[in-house]
């Protein structure tokens, strides 16, 4: 039986596949995708795949980026930290002023 995860092509599954497997070396690829000049379609592939990073050395990685990554990789960690709960790591980059209240408390 086909599900929907299965459904995806393209740039997405690409994505998808990545935060899947969930390597350091993974989330770098995701995380590359986000420049000044990445789309709109883009970072929501992006975003959406970035919630599907369960792998505990891509978490890791995540904090990587929320503490050095560009200010757009920064604030998608971020929204990573908070969709899980994890606003202990949010609430240290907020104190360090690595990113502003309004992507502090983004969901």
């Amino acid at each position: 039986m086909k599900t929907a995860k299965n459904c995806f092509t393209g740039d997405l599954k690409v994505l998808i596949d990545k935060a899947e497997a969930g390597a350091a070396k993974d989330v770098d690829f995701i995380m590359s995708k986000l420049t000044k000049d990445t789309s709109l379609a883009d970072t929501k592939y992006i975003d959406f795949a970035l919630g599907l990073v369960e792998n505990p050395e891509g978490f890791e990685r995540m904090k990587h980026y929320l503490f050095n990554g560009t200010q757009i990789q920064r604030n998608y960690a971020s929204l990573y930290f908070n969709r899980r709960g994890e606003w202990k790591f949010v609430k240290e980059a907020y104190d360090k002023g690595l990113i502003d209240e309004i992507q502090a408390f983004a969901r």
